[in-house]
């Protein structure tokens, strides 16, 4: 019965980020939970950037209150930090989520705050690996593909109560632009191209079969949307960058005005099963490399894995994105454009599960860029394997 309880209650885990949070205060209408865990991770490869201790803490809450009885305030805030250096060098903590909100009986509900973007609702199925994942076109910081800043949420869950399983969610970004031009948004502004944004929307949409085609248990499908404005300064970087190969090649930055993002997916998760995958296309908007902005990629991502009874959970997966256009070549004709590879790999990985605190893992990033290219080279992009071995205590 035990081993048959956790096969049940370990899905839920990956799929909440956390385990069993702890319910620190409840009275009156006001409830707090809290959460965290401490993961003791270490990668190996050749790469030197992604060779070495990567243990982390994280730790956040999630509190509500009750107003009345159909109008409920919310927050939610959690926090990480890195413990993989000496003491003296330096912060390497940051706010993942800070956010606060109100939800009104079925009419859904309103936050403000750094929080996830709604594309991620439809990434977020794919991004279940132990260690690795979710990095076709997924940047933290990056619009609203990831987790970001400055974003304004609305969600509806069950189309207002009317129909079971149709969930859908609105989102608006104000801008966050550079810093030294006294530009909009500058209070998180960024001078760094790569972390900045104009004004935009995004939109998510997603349907679980569970309720309307019993047949189909366990089955969704979801779609999301998402555009801005780019700000000055990246519109400003087209050109051509990373000049190699005796001046024989380079690399082509994004220089629209607009940003955008759009996304299929569709996921299984029932009977110890989680089959998973998804497919993106972005526009001016997905960095790679040391500096690069594509023109456009094209992504895949799929993932299975199975729950044993026993604690065990094998994962396999692949992870790919084609950049278009963004690579420049030069032959006795002249100069053309190129198509490149910017993420290809296979991951193979297992969680073993020893209860619902306490984890380990294993993952193993099968690089399937070719080692030869001196374009990966030029840009900062290893085309080494990794290994990420480690070990978690969660609550």
């Amino acid at each position: 019965m035990k081993r048959k309880v956790l096969a049940i209650i370990v899905p839920a885990l990956l799929i909440a980020g956390a385990a069993n949070a702890a319910e620190i205060y409840n009275k009156d209408g006001n409830k707090v939970d809290l959460y965290g865990k401490i993961d003791a991770r270490h990668t190996f490869s050749d790469h030197p950037g992604d060779d070495g201790d990567e243990t982390y803490v994280q730790i956040g809450f999630k509190g509500e209150t009750q107003i009345t009885s159909d109008l409920t305030g919310y927050g939610q805030w959690e926090y990480k930090t890195y413990a993989n250096d000496t003491e003296g060098a330096g912060d390497k903590s940051f706010n993942r989520l800070a956010f606060a909100g109100l939800k009104y009986a079925n009419y859904g509900s309103f936050d403000y705050g750094r929080n996830y973007g709604t594309v991620y609702d439809i990434e977020g199925w794919t991004d279940m690996l132990p260690v690795f994942g979710g990095d076709s076109y997924t940047w933290t910081d990056n619009f609203m593909v990831g987790r970001t800043n400055g974003v304004a949420t609305y969600r509806n869950s069950d189309f207002f109560g009317l129909v079971d399983g149709w969930n859908f969610a609105l989102q608006y970004q104000g801008a966050n632009e550079s810093g030294s031009n006294n530009q909009e948004g500058t209070k998180n502004g960024h001078d760094s191209v790569r972390f900045q944004n104009g004004d935009g929307f995004s939109m998510s949409t997603t349907f679980d079969f569970s309720s309307a085609v019993p047949a189909m248990q366990g089955f969704s499908v979801g779609a999301a949307y998402a555009s801005s404005d780019r700000t000055n300064d990246q519109v400003l970087t087209r050109g051509v960058i990373n000049t190699y190969g005796n001046g024989k090649n380079g690399t082509v930055r994004a220089g629209g005005d607009k940003a955008d993002v759009w996304t299929l997916g569709a996921k299984y998760d029932a009977n110890n099963v989680y089959l998973a995958m998804m497919y993106a296309e972005t526009r001016n908007m997905t960095p790679f490399g040391d500096g690069g902005i594509a023109n456009k990629t094209q992504n895949f991502e799929a993932v299975a894995q199975y729950q044993f009874d026993f604690g065990l959970r094998p994962s396999l997966a692949w992870v790919y994105s084609k950049g278009v256009d963004v690579g420049v070549h030069y032959n006795s004709k002249g100069s053309y454009l190129t198509d490149q590879d910017l993420v290809n790999y296979i991951d193979v990985g297992a969680y073993y599960y020893f209860n619902k605190n306490f984890s380990t893992y294993v993952d193993y990033k099968i690089n399937l860029l070719d080692n030869d290219a001196n374009f990966y080279e030029a840009n900062g992009i290893s085309t080494d394997d990794v290994v990420g071995i480690g070990m978690v205590y969660q609550f």
